[in-house]
């Protein structure tokens, strides 16, 4: 795999990246229909920074980080590039290396550790397969990524349910740290943990992301998280990037409907503040049957005849501040 653009500012560029997952149906079986989970989402990632993801549950925030790292077959249409190469062209044996540069930590600690390999084993199997130190250096080496992550050597030979919720996230962290990559999907890593090890779990991200120039897409629903770890931000609904920009623009001019009624939800640690709570009518309509034109209009207090027969298009309203938005049409 040539490393062509290895020192390019953007580690990640994906444009107008599509994922669908089809309906079978009928006697016998045909596609009926597409679930549109991702639909054409773009966004950059900066070199040795971090993405903040947000969203509502089922909005594609998942499904876009396991179609970055080319884990859920082939895409629909668009391109992901990684330091300048096309994801999806690459053949069988340079996306075996290049899995090790692009690993994932997933959201359940729990189920996505083997209940049958000791914690040591889970760490090095992986470092085992890529042959990335002799067999002298191992025991050593994985040592070494357990101790980065909080971890300690006698940990080595416990299983997976010896652990509590915030021991098994190291390990899942330590898997992925283990191969050395470039760039990590964090895929709602803390949703699952107490505020109090949610914080110990983000400021070992943090502190591992100083120490290896890690670059991280950070997938989350807790915009309080996303505000203190991201450097930029992205706003999802139903598939699409409604909004996407530095994470102090975002968070001081949030310019979209629904990235408003979004942040209108974060809890103010002032008794005495007024909430200016937006609340938003309905229910999010279906990915297999989204509506017509902007996909939000049918929740939007803004909503125009414009809005329901045409999609909107990208715009930059302010330098690296983009909105997807017919309120923003000059």
């Amino acid at each position: 795999m040539t490393d062509t653009n290895e020192k390019s500012e953007n580690i990640l560029e994906v444009k107008d990246l599509k994922k669908y997952f089809p309906i079978k149906g009928g006697i016998f079986n045909t596609t009926v229909g597409w679930v549109k989970a991702v639909d054409g989402v773009t966004f950059n990632l900066k070199r040795g920074t971090t993405m903040g993801l947000v969203g509502e549950s089922g909005c594609g925030k998942t499904t876009t980080g396991r179609t970055v790292l080319r884990l859920n077959g082939e895409k629909t249409a668009g391109s992901v590039l990684f330091n300048g190469q096309e994801v999806y062209d690459v053949s069988s044996k340079d996306l075996r290396s290049l899995r090790t540069k692009m690993q994932i930590i997933f959201q359940d600690p729990f189920s996505s550790l083997s209940p049958r390999l000791p914690v040591g084993e889970i760490i090095g199997e992986a470092v085992r397969e890529h042959n990335l130190v002799s067999k002298d250096e191992f025991e050593d080496y994985v040592d070494r990524v357990m101790d980065e992550c909080g971890l300690q050597p006698f940990h080595k030979t416990r299983y997976p349910h010896e652990f509590s919720g915030g021991q098994r996230q190291r390990i899942c962290i330590a898997r992925a740290l283990a191969l050395n990559p470039e760039f990590v999907v964090c895929d709602e890593p803390v949703s699952a943990l107490d505020v109090s090890i949610q914080a110990q779990i983000i400021n070992l991200l943090n502190k591992l992301q100083e120490e290896r120039s890690l670059s991280y897409l950070f997938i989350s629903h807790d915009l309080s998280v996303v505000e203190h770890i991201s450097d930029s931000v992205g706003v999802m609904y139903l598939g699409n990037l409604v909004e996407y920009g530095d994470k102090k623009d975002i968070f001081k001019n949030p310019l979209h409907p629904y990235t408003k009624a979004l942040f209108s939800a974060i809890p103010v640690p002032d008794p005495n503040a007024k909430m200016e709570r937006i609340v938003l009518e309905g229910s999010i309509p279906s990915p297999a049957n989204p509506p017509e034109g902007c996909k939000f209009h049918t929740r939007c207090k803004y909503c125009t005849e414009k809005c329901k027969c045409e999609a909107p298009v990208q715009k930059e309203i302010e330098p690296g501040h983009f909105v997807v938005c017919h309120l923003y049409d000059k």
